[in-house]
């Protein structure tokens, strides 16, 4: 039987226990640095050994960067830098969803503002074709009205009663549609007073208007950020295109000791060390992946400039249809309120002819409608004046300073 060391081979024995730890991080120049250590602990039964047992202490650091493809500050920070614009594109989202309330609940608020004004006029007719009716009446029985006199006046008053109805279901319609943008829950709950605000509406101009909307529309700005993104992503195509050449380095230093304690805390004392320089060139073949991910990432690029051209054409016309409407609804307002004035002359002027025996309840019926109509029209035109103000500011983006709104700004 063969003998090892002075043991035979059939009572070699050896134990070894290992322990490691090590960290590694990647740096904004794509370079990978690392850190290692490890205690060995090793025992035999042969009684040749120095040390018996042997304790292994052993220190080493690397660090390997790319010089050609995935190197450099800005391809290692893509994906930073494309979240971070992630995050701007988000915010302004958010400020367009914010301004799309606004405007909706400033329509909202108007047209429950105009259902009530309706409502109003609506009651105004009522009361005059009963105060009519009983003006008939009491002209039938002193023989100066006829039958017919009595019954126009009384179709008159059943036709008021039904717009009145109507005028309430309108009202109804326009509080439950306040309150479901506004968040209320409770459609129980009345709604308050409401009506127009102190606010002048100001002069327009379209050079201002626009410039304010190239400044604040939020979906102009997301379309500018995502370019920004795919322009990163070429950026980083670009740079891949090019080989792998990595430059790496090492160090490491050991000690062999008759304890853990001595093993770990010598190792930087030890005779043991070791270094190394490495240069690796990869050049694979064609660079085909590479060429077909940067001219996708060009073409991203061109398409997406060609979305913003677009929506900035478009919101260059909306602007100006916006400032338009704007202009002659302002007209609309001032010609409403004439109209308004000449048919209430008329009707007052209807119902002296027919106090004086000179006209009919038809045709003071007929005054009463015109009356009544232009005085809808009245406040429709100046609720549509004032919605169209709140489309121009939704795209100016001044709706928010007007009623004090913050929303977080871009980074």
């Amino acid at each position: 039987m063969s003998s090892i060391d002075g043991v035979t081979s059939a009572g070699l024995r050896s134990e070894a226990d290992q322990v490691r730890a090590g960290v590694s991080k990647r740096v904004s120049t794509g370079a990978i640095v690392s850190a290692s250590t490890a205690l060995d602990r090793s025992e035999s039964n042969s009684r040749n050994l120095f040390l018996n047992p042997a304790y292994n202490g052993d220190l080493s650091f690397a660090v390997r960067q790319p010089l050609l493809k995935n190197g450099g500050i800005e391809v290692n920070r893509a994906a930073i830098r494309r979240a971070q614009i992630g995050v701007d594109r988000a915010n302004f989202d958010l400020k367009g969803t914010v301004l799309d309330v606004i405007r909706n609940v400033e329509a909202a608020y108007y047209n429950l503002v105009f259902a009530r004004g309706q409502r109003t006029v609506r009651d105004l007719s009522l009361q005059l074709a009963e105060q009519l009716l009983l003006e008939s009446q009491t002209r039938r029985q002193t023989g100066v009205a006829t039958e017919l006199d009595v019954l126009q006046a009384e179709v008159g008053v059943a036709n008021a009663r039904r717009n009145v109805l109507l005028a309430q279901q309108a009202v109804s319609d326009r509080e439950d549609a306040l309150q479901q943008l506004i968040g209320q829950f409770e459609f129980n709950e009345p709604l308050g007073n409401v009506g127009f605000q102190n606010y002048p509406v100001p002069t327009t101009s379209f050079d201002q208007s626009y410039r304010l909307a190239r400044l604040n529309e939020p979906d102009l700005a997301s379309l500018e950020a995502s370019v920004r993104q795919l322009e990163i992503d070429v950026r980083t195509a670009k740079r891949n295109k090019l080989p792998t050449l990595d430059v790496g380095g090492a160090v490491g230093f050991s000690s062999r000791e008759r304890s853990y304690e001595n093993a770990a805390t010598r190792v930087w004392d030890g005779d043991g060390y070791d270094w190394q320089v490495d240069v690796a060139l990869r050049f694979p073949w064609g660079l085909n992946d590479e060429k077909a991910r940067y001219r996708l990432a060009q073409s991203s690029v061109t398409r997406e400039q060609a979305r913003y051209r677009q929506i900035d054409q478009n919101l260059m016309a909306q602007v100006r249809s916006a400032v338009r409407a704007l202009d002659t609804n302002r007209e609309s307002v001032t010609i409403s309120a004439l109209a308004t004035e000449l048919s209430k002359r008329q009707y007052d002027l209807e119902r002296e002819r027919l106090n004086a025996g000179l006209s009919t309840a038809r045709r003071v019926l007929e005054a009463q409608d015109d009356l009544e109509a232009a005085r809808v029209n009245d406040l429709q035109s100046q609720v549509t004046l004032r919605i169209a103000l709140a489309d121009l500011q939704r795209l100016e983006g001044t709706s928010l300073e007007r009623f004090r709104v913050t929303v977080p700004e871009s980074r």
